[in-house]
Order: structure tokens, then C-alpha cells, then sequence
């Protein structure tokens, strides 16, 4: 690498002998940083929190910042651990650059959505109409590459490939809405002086029918997010079918719980269930803390311990509850359902992969040595979708609190199914749509929660239905009852139990 960028300096006139030649032990002049008058230049991994914290730096350029990690280390965001570097100085200045990748769930997207939206207009030769190069004007004879043109716009004129570089050359940066501190710019491959039109078909031509091929030149060619065609769930219709829960419903047998672990918080998600695995969501919250230590498992511990009370006088409690070991907190997990494994609270972790069932028997081959379920996370999703689309209500449909706030809607819908290619082979799996998806992830483990109960809800719900016919209950007349109450044909089974 250093003989790589000596060649490139010694060769380029005006950066000849501004850097050192190698040598060792020069501590200005190594692979990564290189010191020149006025300044340095310093290279780092995204993945490396020490390289991305180790001096202060004015001008911070992120590259390909939609293949950066998560996380750098254990430390956060590796963009945000940049953006620190330059805290201190009043005329900093930070780029980001990327080739986007899925619509949603890209960080170039988001930073650009952010910014005054620039993007490249190129005037046409014949009319001087400014415009974007857009590829739905790119026309061809049918597999002949060679014979494509650009129509424009305007006067619908076919453009020779002198006319696109002519264009190119005259082109111009368009914002299309105001500037806030935040420059961002757009461009695609059309705009390109080194690729001619016909290549980018022939490209095309040679990848529009594998969808993971067409996926690497709609996001490098064009310049695009990538939608997958898949099956997603619309947050906003949901959220439309709120419920004013004052009580619990009477309709509700038990409880389950739900709980996801992040870096700094516990999201909690607790689901009721009724006859022929009707569910409802009650609530969803979050309790802030560090998950290393015994306050946020006790905080955890007095939600768990609440009681819920129906119109008709009934009190229930959370009968089970999973808890996500998959993150950085495994051991902590391990130490608190271990201990509170005779209160039904249970360690989880998740299993990709289709056809597995929704949890196996515990092992307790672990490092805490915890009963640990495994769960079939594509195998509840597949269920929690095809639940969200009943309509009507009765056996499977869910309803909502109008407790939730939008955003919990937007965590339910966070992903979507899609069918890729693995080496030739057809796979269904589930992509993020959305940045956050913990609602959806709770509603997993608290369905996880149900099916490693193994209640045969609809055999309760008789015996409770039987238990309030021999004794009078005193219902509060003031709330009103809820519309799936009576049931004039109870059925029999349920879905948990007939994967058992």
C-alpha cells in the first residue's frame, strides 16, 4: 500500500514531495496516516472505535457509508463516533458519500432526505429544456443495445450520445428545497461522461431477470434505493384500528409478555389472548437504564408483577414472558430468568431459516447454564402477517390499545418478506423497510411466550365462561362492553396447540 501511494504521489506534479517518502519508525508518513504541509490525512475502519477516536479532525469524509456496521465495537454508531472528532472546530465540515442501498434502511437516504435534495439538471441540446436524466427515457431496439438513445423530455427528441456529453457538460445543481446548514446531491450513471448509454443497457439487459444482480446496478448505476416486491403490512391502516381500552377486555384468558434488550433500554410488549388465539395488544413501553446492572431488571421485575383487571371484576396477571439473550447483555439475561425461571420468564433466542418450529425444548448447554428456548423467528413473522391482514373480528385478528402511538405501528411494519436467490435457490426472508423494529420483535417473543405455555385457550375460556355463570361479578356499568364478547359457537383448539 505505501509503495501504491508513493507511485500515485511522486507521479501527480502538484502533490510531488508535499509527503515524505517511507522510511521506517516515521510516525508521519505510515499506511494509514500521512502528514503534508498544512495538514494530514489519516485513514480509518468504520469497524475500528480507536482509529474513529483517536485525534481531532476538521474535515471528516465517510465513504460508503451504507456498508458501514452497525456498531464499531461495542461503541456506536461509527458515524456519530466521527462526527465527535470534529465537535471542536467552528468550521467543521462532514461529508457523507454512499451508493444507497435498501429503501428504508439506508443511511445515505436518510442523511439526503435531511438536506435541500440537489440534484443534476442537464439542458437538452435542441430545446435547452434543464432536466433529470431519468432512465424511463432511455429508449432501445429490442436487444440491441448499441441503438440506444435518451428522449427528452420536453421536445421528445432523440439525443445522440454527443448531445448527452454536450448536456453533461452544461449541466447544473437544482435544490429542491430550502437549505438548512445541509448540502445534499444526487446523480446517476446516466449523467456519466465515461460510460456510454449503450453500456448501461447492455448492463441492464444482462441482469433485469435476477433480482439480486439488478439490485447492485439500480443501487450503483442508478443510483437508487432498492424496494424489494414483497409483502408488507400498512402501519397507518393498523393504527386506524385503535381500541379504547379503559379495561381489560373481558374477552382476554391471559397474558403474555414480551421483552427486547438494547444497549441502554428494555422495550416491553405485553399481548392478551382470547378465544381461537384473538390477541390484543394492551401495551408497549420502555424502561431506560443500563442492562449490566440489578435497577433495570428490578424495574423490570415490578412491571412484570402488575395486575390487569376486566370490566367484569376478573384480575390477571402476565402468565409468561420471553426475554431476548441474542445482544450485547447475554450474561445479564441469563442471571435474571434463570432466577426467575419458576415465574415463567424465560430466556430466548432467535433461529433464521424457514419451517422451524415457533420454540424447541430449552437447552441448557449455555454459559449460565439457563434454560434457553429457541425460537423460529420467519416461522412467528410468517404468523404475526398473516394475522395483521384478518379484517375481521373473530379467530386471529388482533386489536390495538389506543394507548400505542404511531410509531409503535411503524416497529410493528418495519420489514417486509421478500424472495431472494442464494446460489440459484429461491429463499424467503424479512428485511428492514424501517430503522427500529423492537414492536415487531416484542410481539414474537410474546407470542413465543404463549406457544411455550401450551394453554389450550379456548378449554380457559369455557372454564372461566362456566366460573362467572355460579357466581354474581359486579361489572362497571360505565365502561362499555366490548363488541367481541359473547360467543353463541365456541370452537375448539387453537393455533398454539396445534403446532404442539
Amino acid at each position: 500500500k505505501d509503495r501504491v501511494a508513493s507511485g500515485l504521489l511522486s507521479s501527480t506534479p502538484c502533490l510531488k514531495g508535499k509527503v515524505k517518502d517511507p522510511r521506517a519508525r516515521d510516525s508521519g508518513n505510515t499506511t494509514l496516516h500521512k502528514v503534508f504541509p498544512g495538514g494530514a490525512l489519516t485513514m480509518v475502519g468504520a469497524n475500528s472505535p480507536s482509529g474513529l477516536a483517536s485525534r481531532p479532525i476538521r474535515v471528516v469524509l465517510c465513504d460508503e457509508v451504507d456498508r458501514y456496521p452497525a456498531s464499531a465495537g461495542s461503541e456506536g454508531d461509527p458515524i456519530q463516533l466521527a462526527r465527535k472528532r470534529a465537535a471542536t472546530f467552528w468550521n467543521r465540515k462532514i461529508i457523507m458519500v454512499s451508493t444507497p442501498t435498501n429503501k428504508g434502511a439506508s443511511r445515505i437516504e436518510t442523511a439526503y432526505e435531511k438536506s435541500d435534495q440537489r440534484q443534476y439538471h442537464v439542458p437538452c441540446r435542441h430545446c435547452t429544456k434543464g432536466q433529470v436524466l431519468k432512465w424511463s427515457n432511455v429508449h432501445w431496439e429490442s436487444d440491441k443495445p448499441e441503438t440506444a438513445s435518451y428522449l427528452c423530455d420536453n421536445c421528445d427528441t432523440s439525443w445522440s450520445e454527443a448531445d448527452r456529453m454536450w448536456s453533461i457538460r452544461n449541466g447544473y445543481w437544482v435544490e429542491s428545497k430550502p437549505f438548512k446548514g445541509i448540502a445534499g446531491f444526487a446523480i446517476n450513471g446516466l449523467n456519466s461522461p465515461w460510460t456510454p448509454l449503450a453500456d448501461g443497457v447492455r448492463d441492464f439487459l444482462s441482469v433485469k431477470k435476477n433480482p439480486e444482480q439488478l439490485r447492485v446496478w439500480t443501487n450503483t448505476y442508478l443510483g437508487e434505493t432498492w424496494e424489494d416486491a414483497g409483502e408488507r403490512i400498512d402501519d397507518y391502516e393498523l393504527a386506524e384500528r385503535r381500541e379504547e381500552m379503559p379495561y381489560l377486555p373481558d374477552d382476554v384468558m391471559l397474558i403474555t409478555a414480551g421483552v427486547d434488550v438494547q444497549d441502554n433500554r428494555l422495550e416491553i410488549e405485553t399481548i392478551g389472548w382470547g378465544r381461537d388465539d384473538e390477541s390484543y395488544v394492551l401495551d408497549f413501553g420502555v424502561l431506560y437504564g443500563d442492562p449490566s446492572t440489578a435497577r433495570l431488571w428490578a424495574d423490570l421485575d415490578s412491571l412484570l408483577l402488575r395486575e390487569y383487571e376486566t370490566a367484569n371484576g376478573r384480575k390477571l396477571g402476565i402468565r409468561a414472558t420471553c426475554v431476548d439473550s441474542g445482544g450485547h447483555y447475554t450474561a445479564s439475561v441469563y442471571a435474571y430468568c434463570k432466577k426467575n425461571y419458576g415465574r415463567r420468564i424465560w430466556a430466548i433466542k432467535g433461529i433464521g431459516g424457514e419451517g422451524k418450529p415457533i420454540a424447541g425444548k430449552p437447552s441448557r448447554n449455555n454459559i449460565g447454564k439457563c434454560p434457553l428456548f429457541g425460537i423460529g423467528v420467519n416461522t412467528v413473522k410468517d404468523l404475526i402477517f398473516g394475522r395483521l391482514k384478518i379484517k375481521e373480528l373473530g379467530p386471529g385478528y388482533v386489536h390495538f390499545s389506543d394507548k400505542l402511538n404511531d410509531e409503535y405501528f411503524k416497529q410493528l411494519t418495519a420489514e417486509k418478506k421478500v424472495l431472494r436467490y442464494h446460489k440459484g435457490f429461491p429463499k424467503s426472508e424479512y428485511i428492514k423497510v424501517h430503522t427500529r423494529n423492537e414492536a415487531l420483535d416484542c410481539m414474537v417473543y410474546a407470542i413465543a411466550a404463549y406457544a411455550i405455555l401450551g394453554v389450550n385457550i379456548n378449554a380457559l375460556a369455557e372454564k372461566v365462561e362456566k366460573e362467572l355463570e355460579k357466581k354474581p361479578v359486579k361489572v362497571d356499568k360505565s365502561i362499555q362492553k366490548h363488541p367481541v364478547l359473547a360467543r353463541k359457537k365456541p370452537r375448539q383448539g387453537g393455533f398454539v396447540n396445534s403446532w404442539r
